[in-house]
């Protein structure tokens, strides 16, 4: 069975962007980014919702282009529509969400990778769906944004594992127990 891994960026007050979606004040050089990049290639699998994908667009991503290109891509929106036929990379996934998570995750493979999205990883976090979190938290206060996770739903956490870098990004990691 394949895990689930929301790994996200987070400001120290639990945001994962401006309320306007800019990243502005996350530390984009480092020890950190190098860290995350290789961890990157132990996914085969990216899972974001509509709003993350389409941040991309900004850093000169093409629609229906992969964001990873080593990753096969599903963006999850019941909105978004793209001419998706020259790239077999990217699918959308616009109904039975929680269905196709649950197939994807029984199949065999590497982790997941849920890539940002704070109401898409509420709603999976809700559904049960979410193994791990792996948070890096940057040493910046926004003040206000879009939250790390829109829900309710309490969970307990166990840290699995915590790397402190010379940037003063802190990388935790736990396993979610619904």
């Amino acid at each position: 069975m394949r895990k689930l891994v929301y790994h996200v960026g987070a400001t120290l007050d639990n945001f994962i962007a401006h309320e306007d979606g800019s990243a502005k004040g996350f530390i984009y050089e480092g020890d950190h980014v190098a860290d995350y990049t290789e961890t990157l290639l132990s996914y085969d699998t990216v899972l974001m919702g509509r709003k993350t994908y389409e941040f991309g667009y900004q850093y000169g991503l093409q629609p229906g282009q992969p964001a990873y290109p080593h990753m096969k891509h599903y963006i999850f929106s019941k909105s978004m529509h793209l001419d998706l036929s020259a790239n077999e990379q990217v699918e959308i996934i616009d109904k039975n969400e929680v269905d196709f998570i649950q197939r994807l995750k029984a199949g065999d493979g590497p982790p997941l990778y849920l890539c940002g999205g704070s109401s898409f990883a509420g709603f999976l976090l809700e559904q049960e769906l979410i193994d791990e979190l792996k948070v890096k938290l940057y040493p910046v206060l926004f003040g206000k944004g879009i939250p790390l996770l829109e829900t309710d739903k309490e969970v307990k956490l166990s840290l699995l594992d915590s790397k402190v870098y010379e940037t003063g990004v802190l990388l935790i990691s736990y396993q979610i127990h619904y």
